[in-house]
Formats: C-alpha cells, structure tokens, sequence
C-alpha cells in the first residue's frame, strides 16, 4: 500500500539526471485517466506506473502498492512520496523476476524509454512491459494518433518539431510502431494481450479531459451527449492558442460521419494477460469519463446498463454540494446529486438548428424554437419564472428525442428564479452569437446583429421580444458565464462588457482558428463594402440636394434682378407702410381711451 512515507529510489543505470517528464498541465484527481485506473486497479493490487504521469494519478491509486517506473531523476524525487518504489533508467532496470497485477502506461511508451541507456524501440518496450505483467494481470496503454484531430489542427507540422523532447516522433513512417487501433491490437496480440476496452482520449492524449469509448462512438454517432463532450473537451482544451481550423467543429463533424474513435487524438486501450484458468472478475468500465470545468465536481462517469446510460460522480467531487462561502451571489451552481440518473437520449438542439440553417428549412426551424419555448413554458412556475436546471437550459445544453426536450447536464442550477422571456432569450442569443460569429449560413439578412437576430429567433419561436429583454438575457449569461470560470465581480462587469459588444463580424470566441479568422475577415469586408456603398449613395444624394439647391437659389436671385418684380416691390411697399402706421393709430387710440368699465369688460 502507498504511503505518506519516502519511497526508495532505485538507480540501476541510464537514468537522466538534467530532465523531467512531468506534465506542465495537471488536472484533477488525475483526470479521466485516474479515475479510470482507480476502477482498473483492484485494492491490494501491485501497480506499475510506467512513465510520467499526472502526481494527483499516484494519489487515486492509494489503496494499491504502487511502483513508479521512470527516466528522469527530477521527477522520481518528486514522486517519492507518492509510491511504495520508484526505479529510474528505463524498462532496462525492471528486475525480470519482479511482477504486477496492473501495468500502466497513461503517458505512452516512448516516455519510458531513457535516451541514456540501450534503445529497444516501440515493440521491444511494450514486450518488457507485458512480461512484467502476472498472468490475468491489467494493461493500460496510450498510443497518439498520428491523424487525430490535435494534429490536423496544428499550425506546425508534425515532422518539423525540433523541440527538445522531440527525440522521438510518431508517425505514420515509422513501421515499428503502430499507427491505429487495428495495428494496436494486433501488436498487443502479437505479445500475448487481449483488448478489453478502448477509449478516444481528447482534447489532448497527454492531458485528456474526456474519455469516450471507442464502441459507444461507433454505435451512437448522433447522440447528444458525445455531441456536447467532444465539443466541450475540444473547445476547452485549445482556447487561447493557434490552430488552423475549429478543432470542436472538425471532432463533432468526425462524429456524425462515424469517425469521432478514428480521428480521436490518441487512445487508451485496456488490455489482460490471459491466465491458464482465467476466472478473474474485471470491474465494468464506463462508456464515458469527462473532467468537469470549475467549480469541478471530479470527473463525471456514464455508464451503461439494462436501461441505457447513467450518471455517475466519482473522485472527491462526489460529495460536494453548493460551495458554501457567498453562495448567494453566484447566479449558478453545481449539483453532484443530479447526476446520478439516466442520461437523457436525443440529438443536442444545437446541432438540429444550425442544420435547419444550413439546409434554409424555415419548417424544421419553427417546430424546432417553438418545441424549445413551449418546453421552457411547461417547466415555469404560474408567475412564469424558471428554477433549477431548466433556468439555465440553452441549446447547448438540450437535447431533443422526437418532440421530448430534456436538459442534458442536470447538474447545473439557477441560484434564483429567471423569467421566461429571459431564459428563452438567454438561449436565443447564445445560438445567434453561435450562428453569426461562425460564419454559418442562415434564411435570415445578413445585415442583422446579434440582438436584432435574437429578436427575430424569438419571433420564429412564437415570442414577441425586445431588445431590453435581450441585455437581460446577456447579463444573466455574463453571470453563468462567470460563476462556470469562477471570475469575481470585476471580471463578470468585464464580461458582460465584453458579450454585449460581439457583433457578427468578430470571429467565434474560444482558439484562433485561421479558417474562422478569414471568415471573420470576409464577413468585415463585406460590411466595409456594404457601409461603403451606402455612404456613396448618401454622398450622391446630398450632391443632387445640393444642386437642387444650387438651381433654387440661383432661379430666386434671377427672379429677384427682374423688372416686373422691382415694380411689384414699389407698388406693395407703400401698402405694407400704411398698414403698419394703421395699426399703430389703433393702438395709440385703444391706449388714450383708458381701460373699460368692469361691466364692459364683462
């Protein structure tokens, strides 16, 4: 068993004194991957980690005795604690007698391997891994894809890496190892393994915030709920750098066209060593491990059973309930205890609306917005507010089953009621921000904003809103928003300064994809010449006023330098004179006379 004592560090030779392995990104509880390993490694079990992993992995796997296999000394020091053994130098210093009921390699093979002891290669490091593993003995092992989704999305290309942990790259070139999970398990057959279990690692293999099984992505390429973790994870895990297209687009459309599992980053694979009398009962894994954002609540599980998926909360989240410091100033919280119960089959209503879009059908549309906003009406209260999940329900978060609409993620809840019009809006404007900034193609005009488009969507969806309902909707979105990223008060101010200032010309928030920049760039230039067109036109008619003008005045002072109308000015200064000298008279007489009598003025 673990425990908080130091390890001793065994030093066999090849060991790397000047380098380290550990990962820069550390999730918690270990991740997905620890998670999963917690439920691989049975209590009592002997475990070697092969390779670096995450040290919050190490701490999942306390109820095992765990033994760290590594190249890099820095990293063994780090880990001392964490372990019952660390050996550093490579697979070359395992004891050949010494042998364990799990072996894992979350971090791939190429890791293991130390550069400064006798090279076995891709093949011969898995052929000493597997003969460390006890017959019925457990083997989880990640291999990169070489045409996954990280890759095609890179700006730089695989083979011009030259940085200075590149001592190894995978690619489809290299014949020793292997290139899909066909090749992988194949090589794992060839070793005397049997593949249990696969996962899809995403968005990155290195630090994969969703695990999805290779199977499920198989069998259920439209549901709703891969839908949302793949472009969840993907969206998350590339935010704030460079890519050359939307990598959460590219891994939803892999996942409609059946190739979510082949297009997936990396994978895991568990695998057995099967026993001369293999009655050994395997724990049942879950179809899906996702990391949860902040506030986390550990990583989220489904599971398949009799009736279909579940949830299930596992890790130190688990037990966590509302955070309980200004609880009440939060305008969303997390709920561990919602998601403990089916998951809720269908397609995400974010991708049924934009492809009415695409496809222009107004019918589908209107059925869609209506089904949404009837839905929404169904589950307020007779004053017309919204509590709970259905308060924060939005098409990212729906999903539809023929005419049933469900909230997907249960576990996110309004802190206080929301009305109606402004849940629905809320919803509405988080599509439109979806639709414009895209760039995807809409039956509606382009010159529309975000508000005005808003608008229109609530119009479709049978609602008559305004445009102060729409900044009611953007400010309870800045404070979602701002409760799921934990920002205080000055960053939700910033935020919701920030939403109300997108316009369909900025590209989509999230990584800086070149493709989506150029769109942007496309959709600005055409509103340059749109703005330019008008103000020619204003130009030209302010020109012909002017002219106009021109003429006008030019006709008057002609009329006016004439003979007849210097005698008609002759003939009707006199008259204009006397009247005014009448009207004098009057007045003077009217003012010598005196005020009248009571009885004449009455």
């Amino acid at each position: 068993m673990t425990t908080g004592t130091t390890a001793p560090v065994v030093l066999p030779g090849g060991e790397m004194l000047a380098w380290s392995d550990l990962p820069e990104q550390r999730l918690a509880d270990g991740g997905p991957l620890g998670a999963l390993a917690a439920r691989v490694v049975p209590a009592g079990a002997r475990v070697l980690v092969a390779g670096p992993h995450d040290p919050a992995l190490l701490d999942r796997l306390a109820h095992a005795e765990v033994t760290c296999l590594l190249r890099s000394h820095p990293d063994a020091v780090v880990l001392t604690d964490r372990a019952a053994r660390v050996i550093v130098g490579g697979p070359a210093g395992l004891d050949p007698a010494d042998t364990f009921d799990v072996v894992l390699a979350g971090a791939g093979l190429d890791a293991v391997e130390s550069v400064e002891g006798v090279r076995l290669g891709w093949a011969g490091v898995l052929a000493r891994l597997t003969a460390a593993l006890r017959p019925g003995g457990t083997l989880l092992l990640r291999l990169d894809n070489p045409l996954g989704v990280s890759r095609l999305v890179a700006t730089s290309p695989w083979y011009a890496d030259r940085a200075d942990a590149a001592w190894s790259i995978g690619g489809v070139l290299d014949a020793g190892r292997p290139a899909n999970r066909e090749q992988l398990r194949d090589r794992l057959a060839e070793v005397g393994l049997t593949a249990d279990a696969s996962y899809a690692a995403y968005p990155d293999p290195g630090a994969a915030t969703a695990l999805v099984g290779t199977d499920a992505l198989d069998r259920s390429p439209t549901s709703g709920l891969l839908d949302a973790v793949l472009h969840g994870a993907c969206a998350g895990g590339f935010a704030g750098g460079a890519v050359l297209q939307d990598p959460a687009r590219l891994a939803v459309d892999a996942l409609h066209a059946g190739l979510g599992a082949t297009l997936a980053p990396g994978w895991l694979v568990v695998a057995h060593r099967p026993a001369d009398d293999d009655r050994s009962t395997r724990a049942a894994l879950p179809v899906v491990l996702v990391q949860t954002g902040p506030p986390g609540i550990g990583v989220v599980e489904v599971h398949d059973g009799v009736a279909g998926w579940r949830w299930a909360v596992t890790g130190g989240g688990a037990g966590r309930t509302r955070p309980a410091p200004f609880a009440s100033r939060e305008a969303a919280h997390r709920d561990p205890a919602a998601l403990t119960g089916p998951v809720p089959p269908g397609r995400l209503l974010r991708t049924l609306l934009l492809d009415g879009c695409l496809r222009r059908d107004l019918d589908a549309l209107r059925r869609l917005l209506r089904g949404y906003a009837g839905w929404l009406a169904g589950q307020a209260d007779p004053d017309g507010r919204l509590t709970g999940a259905a308060a924060l329900a939005d098409p990212d978060t729906v999903v539809v089953d023929g005419d049933t609409f469900a909230v997907l993620d249960p576990s996110w809840q309004a802190s206080e009621p929301l009305p109606l019009e402004v849940v629905l809006a809320r919803g509405l404007w988080r599509f439109a921000v979806t639709l414009l900034t895209g760039g995807y193609a809409h039956p509606w005009p382009s010159t529309v904003d975000v508000a005005g488009l808003t608008v229109v969507l609530g119009g479709v969806a049978g609602h008559d809103l305004d445009r102060a309902t729409v900044d009611a909707a953007v400010q309870t979105e800045a404070a979602v928003t701002a409760a799921l990223r934990g920002l205080d008060t000055d960053g939700r101010g910033a935020l919701a300064t920030e939403l109300r200032a997108v316009t369909p010309t900025d590209p989509p928030a999230g990584p800086r994809s070149y493709q989506q920049m150029r769109e942007a760039w496309v959709r600005q230039r055409e509103e340059l010449t749109r703005l330019a067109a008008l103000l020619k036109w204003t130009e030209e008619l302010l020109t012909s006023r002017e002219r106009a003008l021109r003429r006008a005045d030019a006709t008057i002072n002609l009329l006016s330098g004439s003979l007849s109308y210097r005698v008609g000015r002759l003939a009707i200064t006199p008259a204009r004179l006397a009247k005014r000298g009448a009207r004098a008279a009057k007045r003077r007489a009217r003012e010598a006379l005196g005020p009248k009598p009571p009885e004449e003025q009455q």
